[in-house]
């Protein structure tokens, strides 16, 4: 077995559709043997938890703290937690890697931007962009936006899509379509209802920028499991 890295998970702290924090879902992922996990909150254009009438750098603290609390607990079990978001434009979802809470801090309003100008600001300063759940059924979706041209990669896995296999079929398509790379992604919320999915690889991550490195390589395998219950006793 290689080493394992989930991609897609949110906490509580941040996301206000999560019920477990950043220790929790630490545990969680060491406890079904990961190596490493990405903290990917949504960020101040999704569905946030964090308040809109607080200064910027108040906002950004609060944002982060999942992952800094998930780091934290990482950091005491061996287990590696990289920093993360999920970016909102409309109904659609963007995770973006290789950015750093500092980054967050210096671009004051990026959630504000038009998309394809956020979008290459992130990719100016190094960012990772993928698109997430692209053909997602739910009731609050009313529209598909997709930007082949603006994203390095497409969520072809997405843990949380049960049920709708025709979801991520679609998104494997389009991929193949635009020549993008595909991913895999847990999803993960809660401790209810937690999957184990992402990349394996046969070499340790030593910083975010590896992850992008090995999708772009085409060399990823990526992983699909269902949902589990992990609730802490």
């Amino acid at each position: 077995m290689g080493y394992r890295y989930e991609t897609h998970v949110h906490t509580r702290e941040a996301s206000a559709c999560a019920s477990a924090g950043g220790k929790e879902m630490a545990r969680a992922y060491w406890k079904l043997g990961y190596t490493g996990l990405f903290i990917t909150d949504h960020f101040f254009n999704g569905n946030t938890a964090i308040p809109e009438n607080l200064p910027w750098k108040e906002r950004i603290s609060l944002f982060c703290s999942g992952y800094e609390n998930a780091k934290e607990e990482g950091q005491r079990l061996g287990l590696q937690v990289f920093f993360g978001m999920e970016y909102g434009v409309g109904t659609a979802d963007f995770l973006i890697y290789n950015l750093d809470p500092k980054w967050l801090l210096a671009h004051e309003d990026i959630h504000r931007e038009n998309p394809k100008t956020a979008f290459r600001i992130m990719h100016e300063d190094g960012a990772f962009i993928v698109q997430a759940h692209p053909f997602r059924q739910r009731a609050y979706i009313d529209s598909i936006l997709l930007f082949p041209w603006d994203t390095d990669a497409v969520e072809i896995i997405n843990g949380a899509h049960e049920g709708a296999a025709e979801c991520d079929a679609f998104a494997e398509q389009y991929a193949k379509m635009y020549r993008l790379a595909g991913t895999s992604g847990a999803d993960s919320h809660n401790l209810d209802r937690i999957y184990a999915c992402g990349v394996e690889t046969d070499r340790k991550f030593s910083a975010p920028c590896d992850y992008r490195s090995l999708i772009l390589s085409g060399k990823a395998r990526l992983l699909h499991s269902g949902a589990m219950d992990l609730r802490e006793n």
